[in-house]
């Protein structure tokens, strides 16, 4: 396993890690399996989403704002409940498959950190086997 460090630059923000999630694959010498993409934050989340039109990127940002804004009627004491359910609506982690080394995304798809409750530094980790 390999530890990914991203930083992130807002509250909200969408980062593309494919070119980083695939050095880290290379470096495992895996050919044929899978790679696992785990972001180890509750306020925070991986996708697999278009890398090509950065549009993509801010309709989702802007879509789960309007689905979980910010200053909601929750309970949590720290404040940040919105970025704990959007995480959760997320996900944690992608799984894609490796064929001859490389990651077999479609050719528009890239893997995001998606950070909810930033800006912060976050623990992106990368398994293949």
């Amino acid at each position: 396993m390999e530890t990914i460090s991203v930083k992130t630059g807002g509250r909200t923000d969408l980062r593309n890690v494919t070119e980083e999630v695939e050095r880290a694959l290379g470096r495992s010498g895996v050919q044929e399996g899978i790679c696992t993409v785990f972001v180890a934050h509750t306020t925070a989340g991986v996708t697999i989403n278009e890398n090509a039109d950065p549009a993509v990127s801010d309709d989702i940002a802007a879509t789960l704002d309007r689905m979980v804004p910010w200053n909601g009627p929750y309970r949590h004491g720290e404040g940040n409940s919105a970025a704990h359910l959007k995480a959760s609506l997320v996900g944690s982690s992608v799984t894609v498959p490796v064929h001859g080394g490389r990651l077999a995304l479609g050719t528009w798809q890239g893997i995001f950190l998606c950070e909810f409750d930033g800006p912060r530094t976050r623990s992106v980790h990368v398994q293949a086997i």
